[in-house]
């Protein structure tokens, strides 16, 4: 499958330019008589100096800048409503409105030393159901564009900058599918990684998916160097479809072999997320029989404490259960790590996120 060019640029200053009325780049261009240059100092602007907006782009003429601010040109797709601070002085969580009042979060988490993850969303809400996550529970709106998507990370990242910090990591672990919402998930990469913008190398990315074969196909095809992590939550097909309904679609055989022409076309480690919920998916059975389906291949398990949610009637694994776990798991050669979750007291940690306009929260809302 050949790998699939995109150009940032051009995604960056479509979506641009329509949220300001135009009907494409050209449009656009010669409403103003802008030469090619011109429309690389916007994107430049946005996307790697981090101004706020045209106003503050000062290589652009005053009165192109006053132009452009009149018509309602912005940088943003996004609105900041609320930025919470989690105790832990570490997390920090946006809630932002898209254009049509829809509501996504997004996670900063400043970890120790230099390194700094975003946790961005791809979706506003999610259509796939896993039993534990508030984001699941609370239904699905719609899809984000790419520069959506984008924005989030970008909105952290301006705000690490006054403080002389920069974004290290992307991880698309927030709300929604990023795999039902490919093709945009896909240019908010390009976006990201572009050195001529963002600059964030792709290794520096990672995807998070409930584990939608044809899309792990498709995924190979881009020959990216991005990380891929798989939401597991069990080792048996009966666990997994009881707490994640798309198990049924995709039974855990073809989703492992989806992994492992992933592995073999690309040469890069899988990493599996699997949240520990008490009684259901914790015990040594599960253990060893994750350790199974591990074993020898080239893959890493997160075990990740679960974080309660408001509609969810499962219980966190206590924390020495978890490790051992993590030690039958450690026993059997399976590389493995314990998350340390961050921002619960802001519910910003793993499978927390939710915003009020989701359907399921509107409609107990009345």
């Amino acid at each position: 499958m050949a790998a699939v060019t995109r150009d940032p640029k051009a995604v960056w200053l479509g979506q641009t330019v329509a949220r300001a009325g135009f009907p494409d780049i050209g449009a656009f261009a010669d409403a103003y008589a802008l030469k090619p240059y011109r429309l690389a100092q916007l994107y430049r602007a946005a996307t790697r100096e981090l101004r706020p907006g045209v106003e503050a782009t000062t290589v652009l003429p005053l009165e192109l800048r006053r132009s452009l601010v009149e018509r309602g040109m912005r940088f943003t797709s996004i609105d900041p409503v609320v930025v919470q601070r989690s105790n832990d002085g570490q997390t920090s969580k946006g809630l932002f409105r898209l254009h049509d009042g829809s509501e996504v979060e997004a996670v900063l988490m400043e970890h120790r030393g230099d390194r700094t993850t975003v946790c961005i969303s791809s979706q506003a809400g999610c259509a796939f159901a896993c039993a534990f996550c508030s984001t699941g529970q609370a239904g699905f709106t719609r899809n984000l564009q790419a520069t959506e998507i984008f924005d989030q990370a970008r909105f952290f990242a301006a705000e690490l900058a006054t403080r002389g910090k920069r974004v290290t990591n992307v991880v698309f672990m927030g709300m929604g599918e990023p795999f039902h919402n490919y093709a945009a998930v896909m240019d908010a990469v390009a976006l990201l990684n572009d050195p001529h913008g963002f600059g964030l190398g792709h290794r520096h990315v990672t995807i998070s998916t409930v584990g939608l074969v044809d899309a792990i196909d498709r995924f190979i095809g881009e020959k990216l160097q991005v990380n891929l992590a798989i939401s597991l939550h069990a080792p048996t097909d009966a666990i997994r479809a009881r707490i994640m309904p798309v198990n049924r679609r995709y039974p855990l055989a073809e989703l492992l072999a989806a992994c492992e022409r992933y592995v073999r076309a690309t040469n890069r480690k899988v990493f599996f997320e699997y949240v520990m919920l008490e009684g259901v998916n914790d015990d040594d059975d599960c253990a060893r029989e994750l350790a199974a389906l591990m074993r020898g291949h080239l893959y890493h398990v997160n075990l990740i404490p679960y974080n309660a949610t408001p509609d969810a009637p499962y219980a966190g694994t206590s924390d020495a259960r978890i490790w051992r776990f993590a030690g039958v798991l450690e026993a059997a050669g399976v590389p493995v790590t314990v998350r340390h979750n961050m921002g619960r007291d802001i519910a910003a940690a793993c499978g927390q996120l939710r915003a009020d306009t989701q359907p399921k929260v509107k409609a107990t809302a009345k």
